[in-house]
């Protein structure tokens, strides 16, 4: 696995920003849209085109579009959701899979409760989106799911990772390229990335 640390200073600033207890749920809906959409810039750097013919006010030329089945977008639901936007301003054609997953309380482990993936999606590059990966056990069984629907070119893309994450998500898919906003320093005793911001979804959606 190739795992790619956003170092854009933008993309910085703006986690910075998501990080404060005072940004509200508007605010910090907006960044984490617009942290996605920079770091999907770099995250589909390596998208095939191919060469069409087209007219331009002065001539025919041949010019290059995005290639094949193109692109599907998986968040993994809920907090996954908010960063849908921002790839979809960059690839308004890219079809968008749910997977549902819930992390039970007392084992962390997750559980799948909704599975939905654009078809065919084998022949598509799928990018998963989760705005933190902690423990990786969502992240993994995600990538599990994706896998046995037949999915292939799979990238996963995190704005806050904790190195036990990245490890665990590492280890149980080497194939699949990781794309980091910001590695964190670690877990602690309830499985939450510090320092963090949060619960996610709780500051996406305005719940507690």
């Amino acid at each position: 696995m190739s795992v790619s640390y956003m170092t854009h200073p933008l993309i910085k600033h703006k986690i910075t920003l998501l990080r404060k207890e005072s940004t509200t749920t508007t605010e910090f809906r907006s960044l984490v849209e617009e942290i996605a959409m920079l770091m999907g810039y770099e995250a589909l750097a390596d998208l095939e085109t191919t060469e069409i013919t087209i007219k331009t006010p002065i001539e025919e030329t041949s010019q290059p579009v995005i290639q094949g089945k193109k692109l599907a977008v998986v968040p993994i639901l809920r907090a996954g959701l908010g960063m849908v936007n921002g790839i979809l301003a960059l690839v308004p054609s890219a079809r968008v899979g749910h997977i549902g997953l819930y992390r039970d309380p007392e084992t962390h482990m997750p559980h799948e409760y909704y599975c939905k993936l654009p078809d065919p999606i084998e022949q598509r590059q799928i990018v998963v989106v989760d705005p933190m990966l902690a423990t990786g056990g969502s992240a993994i069984a995600a990538v599990d799911f994706i896998k046995k629907h037949g999915g292939q070119k799979i990238k996963f893309m995190s704005i806050i990772a904790a190195p036990e994450g990245v490890k665990a998500l590492t280890d149980a898919h080497p194939d699949i390229q990781l794309y980091v906003g910001c590695l964190d320093r670690c877990l602690n005793e309830n499985a939450y990335i510090c320092p963090g911001l949060g619960d996610a979804g709780d500051r996406i959606f305005g719940t507690k």
